[in-house]
């Protein structure tokens, strides 16, 4: 694999460009240990229905041309309406301040790159960093070894950030296929409450891959919620891993929101160590051409009286591919546990394939778990009711559409993000609508 080659020879070169050192170490075992396992493959049952084949044969630029031509113009054309919302913008993986707007004062926010840097930081990475996410894994071990660019966030106890964030990842004026690493850490402390958006943008022709590794820690009585936006090119390929520990009384949400990027790939692991918390994780896809999302979502229910919600909705055109795989894992420990797991799609196209596998692996005898998905098309009455009132065929089949896709959206707090992702759902269902 030219990439695989590449990845390995180039990691001394990119050690040397760094001006910190005290996660040498935990990057060259992170290489080790990728090197050995290789990047995954069909054979792999967690890659069984995802081929990585057309991302990993292509080679990629490991140090992105810094220059650009962002204007505020094009940060306009992205934004949500948020005008009143802060901002974190990351261009070709550096943090520009120019763009950004904090007005986070009672919080501590750092670069990442700048996080690392800091001797100031070191017993707070020392006790978070690479804690949750999962070693074993080839794409969280290449993004521990050549992690740079991203955030750090610290909410500390008993504050509340009353204006969501939107971090921005942008990638301009790229002559070569380029690959970013990018790496966010979030610590939101005891009764505190923090928003996120999350958005990527590649706005070349060149091809950009990237593989994002998060890790949310929510103390207790505390409240996460982090939104994905995933509106990208035909030329970006995306790889997120997302992992979230909880402790007791906290309340985490992840909502994922698919309509662009070639192939698209998020992995999703909630992690369960107190008593009476409650995670929700929802997710609309909506994509058409030969693209390809894949979600594959984990919650480990390891102590009781919890409560996890899972609810994906896809929406399948010509001969894209959507793949949902979901576990719940219910230690014998955690009893009086409820969870909830559902996966709906419609295929609008002969082309269009779902490959969905829901799963529940339950050890304790007081719970209640359920599972489901479906795969179809249209309801054909509900059709004929819209036809019957001089509704046109294009326009009654996404309104149906509008309206399936529409309850995964119901727990979004942000308004301008409720009403950009209604948008967004009319617009890949080449409907009018008034929002």
């Amino acid at each position: 694999m030219a990439l695989l080659d590449q990845i390995i020879n180039q990691h001394s070169d990119f050690l040397e460009t760094l001006h910190h050192r005290f996660l040498d170490r935990e990057r060259k075992t992170a290489l080790e240990v990728f090197a050995l396992k290789g990047f995954p493959t069909k054979k792999d049952e967690e890659y069984k229905y995802t081929n990585l084949k057309e991302i990993t044969e292509k080679n990629y630029n490991f140090f992105p041309t810094e220059e650009h031509h962002i204007s505020r113009e094009h940060l306009d054309a992205l934004h949500l309406g948020e005008e009143n919302f802060d901002r974190i913008v990351f261009i070709n993986g550096k943090l520009h301040k120019e763009f950004s707007k904090l007005s986070i004062g009672n919080a501590e926010f750092l670069s990442f790159d700048f996080a690392l840097n800091d001797p100031a930081h070191k017993e707070v990475f020392d006790y978070y960093f690479n804690k949750i996410a999962n070693k074993e894994l080839a794409f969280t071990n290449l993004n521990s070894a050549y992690c740079q660019f991203g955030f750090f966030l610290r909410v500390p106890k008993n504050v509340v950030i009353e204006k969501p964030i939107h971090v921005f990842y942008l990638s301009q004026n790229q002559e070569e296929n380029t690959f970013y690493n990018p790496r966010n850490l979030l610590i939101v402390e005891e009764g505190s409450k923090v928003e996120i958006i999350e958005s990527h943008h590649n706005l070349d022709e060149t091809f950009v891959l990237t593989n994002s590794v998060t890790e949310i820690f929510t103390a207790q009585n505390a409240k996460t919620d982090w939104h994905k936006l995933q509106n990208d090119n035909d030329t970006s390929y995306l790889i997120d891993h997302t992992f979230a520990k909880q402790e007791r009384d906290s309340l985490t949400t992840v909502n994922t929101f698919s309509f662009g990027g070639k192939l698209v790939r998020n992995n999703l692991d909630f992690i369960h160590n107190g008593e009476n918390i409650h995670s929700f994780m929802n997710g609309i896809t909506i994509i058409g051409k030969d693209q390809l999302v894949d979600h594959h979502t984990a919650v480990h229910h390891n102590t009781p009286n919890c409560e996890s919600y899972q609810n994906y909705k896809g929406i399948y055109k010509d001969k894209s591919h959507g793949v949902f795989n979901g576990k719940v894992f219910v230690n014998k420990n955690a009893q009086k546990t409820n969870a909830y797991q559902q996966n709906n799609n419609i295929l609008l196209d002969e082309g269009a394939s779902i490959d969905t596998k829901p799963q529940l692996e339950i050890f304790a005898d007081d719970v209640k778990c359920s599972h489901g998905c479906t795969v179809g098309q249209l309801n054909e009455e509900a059709m004929f009711y819209l036809r019957a009132r001089g509704i046109s065929k294009k326009e009654a089949r996404a309104l149906l559409l509008f309206a399936f896709a529409n309850d995964a959206m119901q727990n979004i707090d942000i308004e301008a993000l409720k009403a950009k992702i209604s948008q967004l759902i009319a617009e890949k269902l080449e409907v009018q609508m008034e929002f």
